[in-house]
């Protein structure tokens, strides 16, 4: 049987949708669940070219994850392949178990629609090449979409892979440092914000000798009652900043629902995120060997700056965190050296580990080098003294109007002419940079910084980014872009009215 739709719950290289009844109509419903896992299977007999598989399944805490389960479940058994529910999982651990595990399995399911509202879920799919891309989850929708299916019955079992994948974590915070508790000695707090990073604390922090006492929301709650788990979200990290700074922590570790983001907060509770974020994972492995970093478009000049003194190179390029890893690769295929693609949202893939976006890996670098500065009397923030950081960084949501008829249509003619305009008009360049949207630069006196106009990927929303290294500079910036946005009715520029008069 057909079934029409399931292409619209394509989202990057993910399946998401409205899991739980509410404000929205359910569309990740049992059918389209089923049909969906159903497709996963026959597109691996078509890659693969064999007829039965283990497939793994593991969901992060959301209060929908039972009824996905049992649908991913049917879907997989019904197509004769087997399956292992490994529990409460991180989405990392969906992948390494197909790579250091002794399972057997050919492939996995994770469950999770990472930092979305409790009330979303999805699918993320993993072989042992690494996570789907674009193209393979528009296969799998088609086939989806088609009804047409491999029939057979296969067979159920449980395990749990967390016990297994954080000694791997610890060991390798073990090995690096050449002593059994590196952290002996150390506070550090994990906020998991009730999402699957909870195991952090206890199974791999104490056993290191860390004493995580303070550490808060560890209880998988699909609720998320206390604060979003999301490392990007203010209220999360002023959480985090007050537990660290009540307990007196030398560090704060949070991570997102799935474990593929984290961010952090040094022992004065300043946050560590973002730019700040990235360049110490870079001064880590620049220390190490000099190569490229790349990293989404919207960091800072002064990331840049602070990479290039290192003596390495920066590459800004699109967002989304298979573009900046895809582009490492390039770099890495084409005879370069790049240890590590990141986003500004916490996504860090390390060229170590399988280029693989994994929260819980990041923290364990950082572990490392904490414990290292730590025996010559420094902290992890001396890293990063030097990083020129802006005085002012903002960002701004556009919407469009009613009178939009083809938002992704009326973005790029957006970008297109701002790039024009930036080509003719005094006190502006389009930056060289430019791999997304609109980077545009302003000289002094006209707002001492850039903006960044980019059109959204999935939904009718244009993102401006601003930066300026003065007080009142992005104002500045804000209202030369107002006056280039008025003409278009499509566009609705209340959000820029209101940041400028704010």
């Amino acid at each position: 049987m057909q079934i029409c739709g399931l292409k619209q719950l394509k989202s990057g290289t993910d399946v998401r949708g409205v899991a739980v009844e509410g404000s929205s109509p359910v569309t990740l419903t049992d059918e389209a669940v089923i049909s969906i896992s159903r497709a996963f299977v026959k597109w691996l007999t078509k890659r693969y070219k064999k007829d039965k598989f283990k497939i793994a399944v593991g969901n992060d805490s959301r209060i929908s994850a039972p009824r996905i389960l049992n649908c991913v479940k049917e879907g997989i058994l019904s197509s004769g392949s087997d399956t292992v529910y490994t529990g409460l999982s991180s989405t990392p651990s969906m992948f390494i178990l197909l790579k250091k595990s002794d399972w057997g399995c050919d492939a996995s399911v994770m469950i999770t629609a990472s930092h979305l509202p409790y009330d979303r879920n999805g699918l993320k799919f993993f072989t042992p090449d690494g996570g789907l891309d674009s193209a393979d989850i528009d296969e799998i929708l088609e086939i989806a979409e088609s009804g047409i299916f491999i029939d057979g019955e296969g067979n159920y079992s449980e395990k749990s892979y967390m016990d297994e994948y954080s000694a791997i974590l610890a060991d390798t915070v073990r090995e690096k440092c050449g002593c059994a508790y590196p952290l002996a000695g150390k506070k550090i707090i994990v906020d998991a914000g009730n999402g699957a990073g909870g195991f952090f604390a206890e199974k791999v922090l104490v056993p290191l000798g860390a004493d995580v006492t303070g550490s808060q929301f560890l209880e998988p709650d699909g609720t998320f009652p206390n604060h979003i788990p999301n490392p990007e979200d203010k209220q999360a990290i002023k959480s985090l900043s007050d537990a660290v700074i009540s307990s007196g922590a030398d560090l704060g570790i949070i991570f997102d629902t799935d474990v593929d983001r984290a961010g952090a907060v040094d022992c004065d509770g300043r946050e560590i995120n973002r730019n700040r974020l990235i360049a110490l994972v870079a001064a880590i492995l620049l220390k190490e060997k000099a190569g490229v970093i790349v990293t989404d478009s919207v960091t800072s000049d002064g990331l840049s700056a602070f990479i290039k003194d290192l003596g390495g190179q920066h590459i800004r390029y699109k967002r989304g965190y298979r573009n900046v890893i895809d582009k490492c690769m390039e770099v890495n295929r084409g005879g370069g050296y790049s240890p590590l693609a990141m986003e500004t949202s916490g996504h860090a893939a390390f060229l170590e580990n399988y280029m693989l976006d994994d929260g819980a890996y990041l923290i364990t670098r950082i572990l490392i080098t904490l414990s290292e500065q730590a025996k010559s009397g420094k902290s992890l923030c001396d890293l990063i003294s030097l990083l020129p950081e802006p005085v002012e960084c903002d960002e701004v949501r556009l919407t469009f109007s009613e009178e939009s008829l083809n938002f992704k249509a009326e973005g790029q003619k957006v970008i297109g002419d701002m790039k024009a305009a930036a080509l003719v008009s005094d006190g502006m360049k389009l930056a060289p940079d430019n791999y997304e949207g609109a980077r545009i630069n302003f000289g002094k006196g006209e707002g001492d910084g850039w903006l960044l106009i980019r059109q959204s990927v999935h939904d009718p929303v244009m993102p401006i980014n601003f930066e300026s290294n003065v007080r009142g500079g992005n104002r500045i910036m804000a209202e030369k872009l107002l006056k280039m946005l008025e003409g278009y009715a499509f566009l609705n520029t209340e959000n820029l009215k209101k940041f400028i008069t704010y």
